[in-house]
Formats: C-alpha cells, structure tokens, sequence
C-alpha cells in the first residue's frame, strides 16, 4: 500500500480528524488528502465524513489493500478476483524481478498442485503465491515449502482448526471418529514451491499456497477427501487469516533454523507408518523424524532411509 494511504487510514482509526488537520499531519495539501480518501472509498474502505471530519468506519473483508493495511510484514499484495494460477503471476513478476511481492486471489481457475495435479480454487478460499528473493543456497530451499505449512498450520489453529502438517506440503485436520494411531485426514491446504537459481544461489522462490477457506467441500475434488475452514469451524475473516500466514512465513524465513521444531511441533506424519513413492521406488516404513531442511527419515525395519522428495501416503498401523 502507497505509505501515505496507510499513513492516512492511520490516522482516520483513532477518530474523525478533520481534512486540514489530516493535511498537516501526514503533510499534504488538502486536496491531496480528498484524492486519498477517494482512492481508498474506490477500494472498498468505509470512510465516513461528517462535521468533525473523516473517520475509518470499516475495512474491505478482503483484497490487496485490505490484507497490506496493518499486515505487520514487507509484502506488496497484487489482488485479482479470479486468476488462471497466482503462481503462474509469480513466475512472470519474479522474470521481472520482483521481491517480498504475494499474488492473491479470490478465485483461481487454472491451479495446479504437486506433479501438476489439478487444484480446484472456488470463490471464498485463500490462494496466494510468494515471490522472494532468499540469500540462500538452492539445497536449502526446501525449507521455505515447511516454513509456508507451519505458517498456514499457525493461521487455522488460531482460527480454531485443528490443523495438522504432513509431509512434505498437506496441511490436514484428523478426521471426526477414528483412533488417534489409525486415523485419516482431511486436506485443508497445500503448498507448492517454485525455484529458479544457480548451483551456489537461489535467484528466486515462488511459494504458492492454497487454503479451503470459506468453501463448501462438497466444491472440491472428493478425491482430495477435502475439508475447508467453514466446514470445520465456520467462515473465518480472510484478511486477518492472509495476514497471519503472511507474517509467520517472514519470521520464519528469517530464521530457517527454527522452521524444522516448529514443523515437528504440528507434524501428522511423525511416529506414523508410510509409503513414499520416491523417483528411487517405493520407502514403505515408520516416520521417524524430519531433518534440515526438510528430509523425511522412514525407519524401514533395517535401516533408517532419508527421503529428499516423495508422495506420502499414511498408513493404518499393521495389526
């Protein structure tokens, strides 16, 4: 968001403050501050205006400038309400080279997940992508995939759901009735990163992120066996939830050391029985841990196998 914008809807929260003295507080002249307020009503901002002045009545319940407003993290959010693929748009801004910039939508129509699987993208849910420059070596790239589950893990659970992380980029809720050791779950989100880079350094990272947000599952693939933030708890408001997400993913790039306790902290897979289809064969075993920056370790029976990249599939423990 332009800084004087900010600086302005500031201002007009703690209060209607009246147009010259909103002009010399943020030092603009008065009709400056008319075209702001103008620009800010266009984009969905309650500004009322009354005999003591302007005053923020509201903010949009979604979009760009509503998840920049207060978002306590560097990103510049580009808003489309329906997109063919926000990390597509990633892509192409990270071509031109852009950094800390996150494409957003209400809708996508083109998504794609893991192994270009089809994400469906309905109006309601939170589809972004992170386009950022890190100063690290591509080796530890797989880092920021689990550093985006832990953050949207984070978000769900401060909206209520009991979210889960299984490896390498779901983010799940145990399904209602079933035991604790055998039990499945429910896609709730999933994460998918793009890198472009040399041998010593990364040039740029894409980090899509897809959450069933406010969706019916009954809107998307049933062989994804979905669930969605509405059908667990309820709508949830998507320019706190987008913002939460936001800034735990910037502190956690931040310090990629602290990204794998954290993912243990909320991992579905650890201590759980899985297959893990590798492009070496199949790793059928007990996950036993998960080590910087981000390699599953299945205990097989006779020997403990480090696995790079993979599809997990959890499985019921043998009887």
């Amino acid at each position: 968001m332009q800084q004087t914008r900010e600086r302005v809807l500031d201002a007009l929260a703690d209060g209607p403050v009246s147009g010259p003295e909103l002009a010399e507080r943020i030092g603009v002249s008065r009709a400056a501050v008319w075209k702001h307020v103008e620009a800010l009503r266009e984009v969905g901002f309650g500004i009322e205006s009354g005999d003591d002045g302007y005053a923020l009545e509201s903010v949009p319940e979604f979009g760009g400038p509503a998840v920049e407003y207060g978002l306590a993290a560097p990103f510049e959010v580009e808003y489309h309400d329906e997109i063919a693929s926000t990390n597509a748009r990633a892509r192409d801004l990270a071509a031109e080279g852009a950094d800390d910039v996150v494409v957003l939508a209400d809708k996508q129509t083109g998504g794609r997940g893991r192994l270009d699987r089809e994400w469906s993208s309905p109006s309601g849910g939170v589809w972004l992508s992170i386009c950022c420059r890190p100063a690290i070596p591509p080796v530890q790239a797989p880092a920021l995939t689990l550093a985006a589950a832990v953050a949207t893990t984070r978000a769900a659970r401060e909206a209520g759901v009991d979210a889960r992380i299984k490896w390498p980029n779901d983010v799940v809720v145990p399904a209602d009735g079933i035991d604790e050791t055998g039990k499945r779950e429910r896609k709730l989100a999933g994460i998918l990163t793009e890198m472009e880079g040399e041998a010593d350094r990364v040039s740029w990272v894409v980090v899509g992120v897809g959450v069933n947000a406010n969706v019916d599952p009954a809107d998307l693939p049933s062989e994804a066996d979905p669930t969605s933030i509405r059908a667990e708890v309820g709508d949830v408001n998507r320019r706190v939830f987008t913002q939460r997400l936001l800034e735990e993913f910037d502190a956690l790039r931040g310090d990629l050391e602290a990204v794998i306790p954290a993912w243990r902290e909320h991992a579905a897979t650890l201590g759980r029985r899985v297959r893990v289809d590798t492009p070496g064969g199949e790793v059928v075993g007990e996950a036993v841990d998960v080590a910087f920056p981000g390699t599953l370790v299945v205990d097989t029976g006779t020997e403990r196998v480090e696995v790079t990249a993979g599809d997990c599939e959890h499985l019921r423990p043998i009887e």
